[in-house]
C-alpha cells in the first residue's frame, strides 16, 4: 500500500473479521516516531510489556508498571495511528481479581485512548476476560509461553513440545475465545498445535514463535530491526541497525576527536 493512500482506521470488529483472511501484520511500538513508521504497514500496534527489556534494560518484563505502560501508550497514540492499538496489562495489574483487572484496564483506555488491552493466561484467566468484555473493554488473549510467568516456570518454556500439553493448550484457547477475547496471541507454541488451534477457534490467532498458519504474526520491532546482539529463534532480522548505529557513532566520535566536526558549514557566523 502506498503511504499516500488513505487507510481506514482499524477497529475491533475489523480485526476479528480478518479471521482466515489476509494475515494480520502486528508490531510493537513504544514511542511516537516509531509508531508513525510502523503505522504505514501494521494492522495492529502493541505497546508490549517488552518495553521493560527493550527500552528500560530489565532482564524480564516483570518490573514494568501500569504507569510506565500508560506513558508509552500515550506516546504511541500521539502518532494518531490508523492501526488498532493494544496495550499489555503488566504483571500484578490484573491477576488479583476481575475487579482489579477492570480498574487497571479502564485506566489504560481512559488515559491513553488505546483500543484494547492484552493479558496473559488461558482458562484460569477466562473469568477475568469475561468480566472485562462484559464491561466494554476489548481484550486480546495470550497463551502458550507466558513471559510474566518465567519465574514460576523456571525460565521461558516452549509450549506443546510434549503432546500431553496439547489438550490444555486447546482448552486454554477455547476458554479465552468463549470469554470474549477478539484475538489470541500464541507465543512459543509448537507449530502443529498452533495450527490446530487456529483451525478450531473462530477469532484470529496472532503468532510469535508459533505457526505460519496463524491468522497474523507479531514481532518485537527492535528484534526484527536487529537492534540486539542476540534474538529468539523465531525472529528474522530484516535489518542490522545495531551495526549501522555503532558505525555512525564511531564515525562521529572520530570526527570530534580529530576536530573534523563541526565544519564551517555546520557552524554559525555573524550573518
Amino acid at each position: 500500500m502506498s503511504k499516500f493512500e488513505v487507510r481506514p482506521r482499524q477497529s475491533v470488529p475489523k480485526i476479528r473479521a480478518r479471521k482466515g483472511g489476509e494475515p494480520l501484520v502486528c508490531l510493537t511500538a513504544y514511542t511516537a516516531p516509531m509508531a508513525k513508521l510502523i503505522d504505514e504497514v501494521a494492522d495492529l500496534i502493541l505497546i508490549g510489556d517488552s518495553v521493560a527489556n527493550v527500552i528500560h534494560g530489565h532482564e524480564t518484563t516483570l518490573p514494568v508498571t501500569l504507569e510506565v505502560m500508560i506513558l508509552h501508550a500515550q506516546a504511541v497514540m500521539r502518532a494518531q495511528p490508523k492501526a488498532l492499538v493494544g496495550v499489555d496489562m503488566p504483571f500484578a495489574s490484573y491477576e488479583a481479581s476481575p475487579e482489579q483487572a477492570y480498574l487497571s484496564a479502564a485506566r489504560v483506555l481512559k488515559e491513553t485512548g488505546a483500543d484494547a488491552v492484552k493479558l496473559e493466561g488461558g482458562a484460569r484467566m477466562a473469568p477475568t476476560i469475561g468480566f472485562l468484555t462484559e464491561r466494554a473493554i476489548p481484550v486480546i488473549g495470550h497463551i502458550g509461553l507466558l513471559p510474566q510467568s518465567v519465574r514460576a516456570l523456571g525460565g521461558p518454556k516452549i509450549a506443546g513440545r510434549d503432546r500431553s500439553e496439547w489438550p490444555r493448550l486447546m482448552a486454554d484457547a477455547k476458554a479465552v475465545e468463549a470469554a470474549g477475547a477478539f484475538a489470541i496471541v500464541l507465543e512459543g507454541v509448537v507449530e502443529e498445535i498452533a495450527a490446530e488451534i487456529t483451525r478450531e477457534i473462530k477469532v484470529p490467532t496472532i503468532g510469535i514463535g508459533a505457526s505460519p498458519a496463524c491468522d497474523g504474526q507479531i514481532l518485537v520491532t527492535d528484534d526484527l530491526l536487529g537492534m540486539f546482539e542476540t534474538a529468539p529463534k523465531f525472529v528474522r532480522p530484516y535489518a542490522r541497525l545495531r551495526t549501522v548505529i555503532s558505525e555512525a557513532l564511531a564515525a562521529f566520535a572520530s570526527d570530534v576527536r580529530a576536530r573534523r566536526f563541526p565544519s564551517a558549514a555546520e557552524t554559525y557566523g555573524e550573518r
